[in-house]
């Protein structure tokens, strides 16, 4: 059994690490655009921001498990299959990427206004405000972010490992639900709890540090 959940184990933090990682970077660019274009940001436009917003919560709306199959033919054609953990790792990133997306308009948007103005009044550029008063001002919140949604991605991993993914989930159904294995199903919460609790106790961590 131990063999089988630790390979199972070491596939679940690859899907986790990796989403995390493309979401992360391809998340940042939306995120910064719905900052900039708010009512309340540097550049407001309010078609560019409701269009955006729009995008982001409709592919927030959609469940996981209907995703990944609707995104079959993309999975196919970066991935060059649709079984397996690198497989996985399409969905992972379509399903977290909006997310993420919204997660750090909101960190950034907490910047106080007041050190805002206070950059303008310096003769600070929008790119120096961005940069250097947004993202300085929000690391802490952006922590928060990313430590939220990688619990999210390993929720959403136990989801993939349903539909051939790999991983916990994937062990826990074949063999604690089809095999009626209560040891599996125990030994695989364990796990996911343990991943939770750690990844939080670790963001807590990091927070009180920067903060």
């Amino acid at each position: 059994m131990w063999d089988i959940i630790l390979k199972a184990t070491g596939q679940t933090l690859t899907m986790v690490f990796w989403s995390t990682l493309f979401s992360v970077l391809l998340g940042f660019l939306p995120a910064i655009i719905l900052t900039l274009t708010a009512p309340d940001g540097l550049k407001p436009n309010k078609i560019v921001y409701e269009i955006l917003s729009f995008l982001v919560n409709t592919f927030r709306s959609f469940p996981f498990v209907i995703l990944m199959v609707v995104i079959i033919p993309l999975t196919r054609a970066i991935m060059g299959t649709t079984i397996g953990t690198r497989a996985a790792i399409v969905p992972l990133t379509a399903c977290a990427i909006p997310f993420i997306a919204r997660v750090f308009e909101n960190a950034l948007r907490e910047t106080d206004p007041g050190v805002i103005e206070a950059a303008r009044s310096f003769g600070a550029s929008d790119a120096q405000i961005l940069f250097r008063v947004y993202f300085k001002e929000s690391v802490p919140r952006l922590l928060n972010g990313v430590v939220l949604l990688m619990i999210n991605i390993l929720g959403y991993s136990a989801m993939a490992g349903t539909l051939g993914g790999g991983g916990i989930g994937d062990i826990a159904i074949r063999y604690g639900y089809q095999k009626y294995s209560t040891e599996y199903l125990v030994v695989c919460s364990a796990i996911l709890i343990v991943f939770v609790q750690g990844i939080q106790s670790l963001g807590n961590y990091i927070y009180r540090k920067l903060s």
